[in-house]
């Protein structure tokens, strides 16, 4: 999927699509601009007037403007930052049609003050704000100078009707004659090719800036491959065949051995009594455990009740508070459901092991034909794939069903693993 920087290197690029979509993002970027820097004006209005007072012989009670200041900006800055990102995150599609989403946590529990201390305690509330404030300084001032340079393209090339009314100075040059317009209106469209590529340039960095600050958290998509693929599989085969031959199959033959025994010892007053008693506890202690692989395996409940219910069970035996949302009404594949259930069985693994969390929750939903599984936790974050911590391996196991597992764990938290898993049939 290409975007505008990209399209700036490719052939056709003037008679392509990009320069008119760069020119509308950097239109509507001038106006949302515009409104970031009245709004950051009217938030730093204590700070501007000590810088004013500064110039000036007045003195003023310089420490109470700058804890105003930082009263007002702290507090009103994030509830001008949250709508223009919601905005900004809707018009990035001009320049960047991949999707971004915002990198907000869902408040614990309903209420405005669940809310505000979501939101003023979340590195993305913060991140919005400092995109603001570049974009109420930074940004304007590039649009601003694109725009100059695209009034100058075009008013040399419209030199050649004002000429006839005298000399036209036209930025940095002087038209007094129609053969100097000649040359203005040829100058003015190479600035106009030339626009062109600045406009869209502009126009892809300021999408690259938003992209970065509002995702909220970057989204790196664990990487997998075939080979791992291969030596995963192989591994799993080599782990089950170690489990069934040190434990189940040692038992087995434990247990055949001593029915053997008591076979040979038939009375009931005999030794066979004592062993056929020491054969039947064995064999329960084996049920148990093949139980308890079995359910290793493939949980009962997940065959019986469906994804919703197993992850139910499995926060019930988390050591960490977790919340199910869940959103299904059937039953999907069994491959889709036993898919998931590791994936999330793996993200609470790590999330009471590695991250520190005191609350996870799991989204799962159909859309677009897709399961969609989220699991978030309020750790410290800092995960990753390359420690060995089991994600690789999940993204593996989801690459076999043509899925994709992306990881959310910026330091400082929260984590977030996101998997998708086609349903063609739902």
């Amino acid at each position: 999927m290409t975007t505008a920087l990209d399209a700036l290197g490719t052939r056709g690029f003037l008679l392509g699509r990009w320069p008119w979509r760069a020119a509308v993002y950097l239109l509507s970027s001038l106006a949302t601009a515009s409104a970031a820097a009245g709004a950051l004006c009217l938030l730093c209005l204590p700070w501007l007037v000590l810088v004013a007072e500064s110039f000036s012989d007045r003195t003023g009670p310089a420490a109470v403007l700058l804890a105003l200041g930082a009263l007002t900006f702290g507090l009103g800055g994030p509830l001008v930052a949250l709508p223009l990102a919601g905005l900004e995150r809707r018009r990035l599609r001009l320049v960047d049609p991949r999707p971004v989403t915002s990198g907000h946590r869902r408040p614990s529990a309903p209420g405005l003050d669940s809310w505000v201390r979501t939101r003023y305690t979340e590195a993305a509330t913060w991140r919005e704000l400092g995109y603001v404030v570049l974009l109420g300084t930074v940004v304007l001032a590039a649009c601003g100078s694109v725009v100059v340079f695209a009034v100058l393209a075009g008013a040399l090339l419209t030199s050649p009707l004002l000429v006839g009314g005298g000399a036209v100075s036209v930025g940095f040059l002087t038209v007094s004659t129609l053969a100097e317009s000649v040359w203005g209106a040829l100058a003015g469209l190479g600035m106009l090719a030339a626009l062109a590529y600045l406009g869209t340039l502009v126009a892809g960095l300021h999408g690259m800036l938003a992209r970065t600050l509002l995702q909220g958290d970057q989204l790196v998509e664990v990487a997998r491959s075939r080979a791992r693929l291969v030596d995963a599989f192989e591994a799993e085969r080599r782990r089950i065949e170690r489990d069934l031959h040190d434990g189940a199959q040692q038992r087995l033959v434990s247990l055949t051995l001593r029915l053997g025994l008591a076979r040979l010892d038939l009375p009931p007053d005999s030794p066979a009594a004592r062993q056929l008693a020491d054969a039947h506890d064995e064999a329960k202690l084996l049920m148990a455990e093949l139980r308890e692989f079995i359910h290793g395996i493939r949980p009962q409940v997940l065959t019986e009740r469906g994804l919703p219910a197993a992850l139910g069970e499995l926060a019930d035996r988390s050591a960490v508070p977790v919340t199910v949302h869940s959103a299904l009404r059937g039953r999907l594949p069994g491959s889709v459901e036993g898919t998931a259930y590791f994936v999330a069985s793996e993200a609470l693994a790590n999330a009471a092991k590695h991250s520190g969390a005191t609350a996870v929750e799991i989204d799962v939903r159909l859309e677009r034909g897709s399961l969609l599984l989220e699991v978030r936790d309020d750790g410290h974050g800092g995960a990753d794939p390359l420690r060995g911590t089991g994600l690789t391996g999940l993204a593996d196991r989801v690459a076999v069903l043509d899925g994709r597992m992306v990881l959310s764990s910026p330091a400082g938290g929260p984590t977030t693993v996101r998997v998708e898993l086609p349903c063609p049939s739902q």
